[in-house]
């Protein structure tokens, strides 16, 4: 069989890393350009262990990514950058799966508030696909734009819709508390992020403003059916990766754990890459260099809320794992395709 040739645009930061990595051995892929600024000129053997063609493969500057001659564009780039190039490459005839945020919020008017810009091309809003396929699988199919979800929207959603949708929660009072890696901040050198500011530290921020809550809000709405304002408050942990989401929800009438667990078990029993565990078995170092999303759920009856605990690593289920995830379902290839060998 023939492969189809595939770039990655942003190859040098951690998300486009994984994206090389897993790429450089997908059986139906063929790694055909690394574009990369801080890298241009080097060959991608020098940057990392890979074999075969792939890694005789130069990394090329960013701005010949409008003109990379490929089937499939993986942008692992800023909103601002991809939201120049998405409709470039679309008009070429290239499928493009998109990690950042600029094509996830179907609203425009909501760009300005979350993302600090103006959205240009409101028309790829309503064609672009969400790339979480254990929610939004029956999109993909065909789809020439996949927009990836991201990695704390991701471990939240999959945790909350489930529950909402069987209505043994309310979509009122969610509250959210999640922790990541610092990788989840990008490559990028800055004081802040730092050995000596990082270690031993553990520090809440952005809060009221994430650029995820909206996102996360319009993903429950839609595959659960309803939804309401959440409140979602991210920490910065003293980790390379992974995600921990912990939600607190408000479960209606006299629900039992069985009720609450049985939500996951009936959601997820056919996903390769989702495992319902107890809720104080979910960890992150079970989940790190794999596409395994853990989740489970606890009942505080006393309180009268569900505890719900979700567990991903941010660069492969919330980054690049995902995106490959969601190029299988929308070639039709297996899902597991090229992940199947990540373990943690």
């Amino acid at each position: 069989m023939q492969r189809i040739s595939c770039a990655v645009v942003g190859a040098s930061g951690y998300s486009g890393l994984e994206l090389t990595r897993l790429l450089a051995r997908h059986p139906s892929l063929r790694l055909a350009a690394l574009l990369s600024d801080r890298w241009s000129g080097e060959k991608a053997s020098d940057r990392l262990a890979l074999k075969g063609p792939s890694a005789d493969l130069p990394y090329r500057a960013l701005a010949e990514a409008a003109q990379v001659d490929a089937e499939v564009v993986f942008l692992a780039t800023p909103p601002e950058v991809s939201l120049e190039l998405v409709p470039r490459l679309l008009a070429r005839g290239e499928k493009v799966v998109d990690l950042s945020g600029a094509y996830r919020l179907k609203d425009p008017s909501l760009y300005p508030t979350w993302y600090g810009f103006e959205h240009r091309s409101p028309e790829l809003l309503a064609e672009a696909r969400y790339g979480l396929p254990e929610l939004a699988r029956a999109g993909l199919e065909g789809a020439r734009l996949i927009t990836n979800p991201g990695c704390y929207a991701t471990a939240t959603a999959l945790a909350l819709a489930p529950l909402v949708k069987s209505g043994l929660v309310s979509p009122e009072g969610v509250a959210v508390s999640a922790m990541s890696g610092v990788s989840g901040a990008g490559r990028k050198s800055s004081e802040e992020f730092s050995f000596c500011e990082i270690d031993e530290d553990l520090r809440a921020y952005r809060l009221a403003r994430h650029q995820h809550v909206p996102e996360i809000e319009q993903t429950v709405r839609l595959y659960a059916g309803r939804g309401a304002p959440i409140s979602f408050v991210p920490h910065l942990v003293p980790l390379r990766r992974g995600i921990l989401a912990t939600l607190t929800l408000r479960v209606v009438g006299g629900v039992d754990f069985a009720a609450l667990e049985r939500v996951y078990l009936d959601a997820y029993r056919d996903e390769p890459f989702v495992k319902v565990l107890p809720a104080g078995e979910v960890a992150v170092k079970d989940v790190v260099r794999t596409n395994l999303a853990h989740l489970g759920v606890a009942l505080d009856a006393r309180a009268g809320a569900a505890v719900a605990v979700a567990a991903l690593d941010n660069l492969v289920k919330g980054a690049a794992g995902q995106a490959v995830q969601a190029l299988n379902a929308a070639m039709g290839w297996a899902e597991t395709e090229g992940l199947d060998l990540l373990g943690g």
